[in-house]
């Protein structure tokens, strides 16, 4: 028996609502989460034409066979960076007048493998065991509303098509569960002679590798308790007269506890590492999480939990990196300090559900702007007023003073009293003469752990 996949009754809407015309298909993402027994699927999205396709009538009657593969991967790996933790690319649908025939199948199999690949290729983490390898590909008959559901493990090449049930439900994210995190990043990249040569891009990932362990190795507490990862996550919960727990809108507050050290099993040792400079990736950033309410497992939560702090903090710093390339900004020289303010976080509700969607924002950018985003990458009109910002930029965030560099993590003992308004900011250090970068062990009499949270 193949995987059962429910469904959201605006998902089936969406798809009938898809006008060709005149196209020989339309092709899109399914927007989901997935769980041991089935997946769910709450939302769908066609993958906008290129502006030279829009431009050209001489397109609009192309072949299947010449589907974009490129252009409907990039625009999933956009779409990855607009979702929050628990939620992912499920698979890839195609619309067409025409009932299904081999050549479709044939083109979705190597579109889905080919998304999945580009959503996960920048990834900190990776897939554990227990994860659900099999994706779905699903055609959609304009002429007769028939639908053809199949899956694939996309951890097997040579995998083949396996049958799947395609069951609508009303509301299904209404009650869903939301994770809330504040995760507080102070990154200290030393820079070796050899690693200065690197572009700053590269030196980045080689600290955020590093840092991505401290988050995968973290304790994570859950309205303040260490709870037992096979445990309901709802245990405990207040429930309803018919017996059920009573999940709408309740949220979770979630905490992190880093090691100070990685690998505080081995033996001490100090290391004297002649460096050039530094990379320093400091500040606060805000992190979401959405799990179903059908019997969540505490380690389903911290896992949501867990990407979306690595997702965050990873695809701010490549979307810096891409506006640093697109708008031509050179590096600075030697002996200079460099600061970036890296995009901010806002989210956006989903009609008629508890799950919120992000996308990121540079000081510069308006509210207009991050709506035009949101129609073309996800084909959604969102009003601007709905847009919530999460993190608000601080100008006294580009100062290179001292000062303004202690007030950008605020990880001391003393809290801020008012809320959190700074963004992530990424320093580049570039020194005259060597640094010594000393890497020191834990001592003996124990571990410590570090709040990276609020």
């Amino acid at each position: 028996m193949g995987r059962t996949y429910i469904v959201e009754e605006t998902v089936g809407q969406y798809l009938s609502n898809i006008n060709l015309q005149e196209k020989a298909f339309v092709s899109g993402l399914l927007i989901g989460q997935c769980s041991s027994q089935k997946d769910y699927v709450i939302l769908a999205m066609r993958t906008p034409p290129r502006e030279e396709q829009n431009e050209s009538p001489k397109h609009s009657k192309a072949k299947l066979d010449n589907l974009d593969e490129e252009w409907a991967t990039e625009h999933a790996h956009q779409v990855s960076r607009m979702l929050p933790g628990g939620l992912l690319v499920l698979g890839v649908f195609i619309i067409t007048a025409l009932e299904m025939g081999s050549e479709f199948q044939n083109t979705l199999r190597r579109l889905v493998f080919a998304v999945e690949k580009s959503v996960n290729k920048k990834r900190l983490w990776n897939f554990t065991e227990e994860d659900v390898s099999e994706r779905v590909i699903l055609h959609f008959c304009s002429s007769t509303k028939k639908i053809f559901c199949r899956t694939y493990d996309i951890h097997d090449p040579k995998s083949s098509a396996k049958p799947a049930d395609w069951k609508y439900q009303n509301g299904l994210s209404a009650s869903w569960l939301s994770l809330e995190c504040t995760v507080y990043v102070n990154i200290h990249v030393p820079l070796s002679t050899t690693s200065a040569s690197y572009t700053l891009e590269k030196n980045t990932k080689n600290g955020l590798a590093r840092w991505a362990k401290q988050i995968e190795n973290g304790i994570y507490l859950i309205n303040g308790q260490v709870k037992d990862e096979d445990c309901d996550l709802l245990e405990g919960q207040k429930k309803s007269s018919r017996g059920n727990t009573q999940a709408a809108n309740h949220s979770f507050d979630i905490r992190v506890l880093t090691q100070l050290l990685l690998n505080s099993d081995h033996r001490s040792t100090a290391m004297v590492q002649i460096c050039s400079g530094s990379v320093n990736l400091k500040g606060a950033v805000k992190c979401r999480a959405y799990i179903h309410s059908n019997k969540p497992k505490v380690k389903d939560a911290v896992q949501a939990m867990k990407r979306d702090i690595l997702n965050t903090v990873a695809d701010r710093c490549e979307i810096l990196f891409e506006d640093l390339l697109l708008n031509e900004i050179p590096e600075k020289k030697d002996s200079e300090k460099e600061f970036h303010i890296l995009p901010h976080r806002v989210f956006v509700p989903i009609p008629g559900s508890t799950v919120m969607l992000c996308d990121y924002k540079f000081g510069d950018e308006s509210a207009e702007e991050i709506r035009d985003h949101f129609l073309e990458m996800l084909d959604r009109m969102i009003q601007i007023e709905d847009l919530e910002i999460a993190e608000e930029i601080n100008t006294a965030c580009i100062s290179s003073s001292m000062d303004t560099e202690a007030s950008l993590d605020n990880t001391d003992d003393e809290q801020p009293k008012q809320p959190i308004k700074t963004t992530i900011v990424l320093k580049i250090q570039q020194n005259i003469g060597v640094i010594a970068a000393f890497a020191v062990a834990a001592l003996a009499a124990g571990i410590s752990f570090h709040y990276f949270s609020d």
